[in-house]
């Protein structure tokens, strides 16, 4: 005879717990994969009235970040590809105090770069890079395969350093 795992379910206090506390991490991710803070701001809010709606569906408390984390992931992705449509490049944010004016002038170039990639460039540069995970994190988070995580980051990368080199190019044009 088979006993039946006992599925744990969060309480509504839980989720809003969970989400009070992943939302400064959520806008890190969001604002490095949307490389605009506002638009960040309106990613995790709307992640977060998904997830409030969805969160009856979460059946398994045993990994409820990665679960939210998704969540922002997905919407980021939906925004890029709004954008992608529209055809604009998003504004970058305003030059961090301290910061030497070379550096702020690679993470320009660098961000402008990663916003001529596509959406699910964007989305695996960002985790990859902006949140250090791993192949094997990536793959949790989106849902991919491992092997797919690999290949769009391989290639991802290889189109950045064209962006790069394309955002080199025009820089010097300028001069």
């Amino acid at each position: 005879m088979f006993a039946e795992a006992a599925i744990a379910v969060l309480s509504d206090d839980d989720i809003a717990e969970l989400l009070a506390s992943r939302t400064p991490e959520a806008h890190r991710l969001a604002t490095w994969i949307l490389r605009d803070p506002i638009a960040a701001e309106d990613a995790v809010q709307e992640a977060a009235l998904a997830a409030w709606d969805a969160r009856k569906k979460l059946r398994h408390a045993d990994n409820p970040a990665a679960w939210f984390t998704t969540i922002v992931v997905n919407v980021c992705r939906d925004e890029l590809r709004r954008r992608g449509k529209r055809r604009t490049l998003p504004e970058q944010p305003p030059p961090m105090a301290g910061g030497s004016p070379d550096r702020l002038a690679v993470r320009d170039e660098i961000g402008r770069a990663i916003a001529r990639l596509s959406a699910d460039e964007q989305l695996v540069i960002g985790l990859r890079f902006g949140r250090d995970l791993t192949v094997p994190q990536i793959a949790t988070e989106t849902g991919l395969a491992e092997g797919t995580v690999k290949s769009r980051l391989h290639h991802s990368l290889e189109h950045l350093r064209s962006a790069l080199a394309a955002e080199r190019r025009v820089e010097e044009s300028r001069r």
